[in-house]
């Protein structure tokens, strides 16, 4: 299933990865951010119904120099305290939060057409994929409408969240290390879809489902 995964995410199509019971109990599309589309971004805010986000690989994010959210909030607490007081302490599932910051292409008008966020993602992918980082501040604006999250060193080594698996996918695939990913959320209850009607969703759309598991230790072969 890994490699069929892998094959369709250098095709540019989109992936369904379950996370896992234990955690946040949810499926995420998830497609290589070199390859997005405004059909891409169209699906994912119809079908998937979550907040479109933008996994950034720990060696990507350390050279574009963007910061953990957690991380502006404590340095801006002194002079807004009540910054402080919102801190993710209590996270139900997790640790730590991976959200950094918003950012739009400064050729986008809003930024949250499905065309400027197609765009936004894609020149991202573009700069980290060719070495030019130091021009992320010249080329993009925040705040923004595309979130990015910061993939923790070490990957799905580390923290088992879909922002490090989305990357451990990019990297197995040889993809550049910048993803996009949507949660799938349920009409009917309110809730994240359950796994049977995501898995549903991927027979009917011919799209590779997978679990968290089975990924995490395909990237723990990939990277011995």
């Amino acid at each position: 299933m890994i490699q069929e995964a892998l094959k369709s995410l250098r095709k540019g199509e989109m992936v369904l990865v379950f996370d896992a019971d234990n955690r946040e109990r949810e499926t995420d599309m998830i497609v290589a951010a070199e390859h997005i589309t405004p059909e891409h971004i169209k699906v994912m805010r119809n079908d998937a119904g979550g907040l479109i986000c933008v996994p950034v690989s720990h060696e990507n994010s350390e050279k574009l120099g963007i910061p953990y959210m957690t991380d502006v909030m404590n340095e801006a607490s002194e002079a807004f305290p009540v910054l402080g007081k919102l801190s993710p302490y209590d996270i139900p599932y997790d640790e730590k939060s991976a959200f950094s910051i918003t950012v739009n292409h400064r050729k986008t008008f809003t930024g949250i057409t499905d065309n400027d966020r197609a765009l936004t993602i894609r020149e991202l992918a573009e700069i980290c994929r060719d070495g030019r980082h130091s021009e992320f501040g010249d080329l993009f604006r925040s705040p923004g409408h595309v979130t990015l999250l910061r993939a923790t060193d070490g990957h799905v080594t580390r923290r088992k969240g879909h922002t490090e698996m989305s990357i451990a996918l990019m990297e197995m695939a040889g993809l550049t290390g910048v993803a996009v990913c949507c949660e799938m959320m349920d009409d009917r209850t309110g809730n994240s879809l359950p796994t049977e009607d995501a898995m549903r969703y991927a027979r009917e759309h011919d799209l590779i489902f997978m679990s968290g598991a089975e990924l995490i230790e395909s990237y723990r072969e990939f990277r011995s």
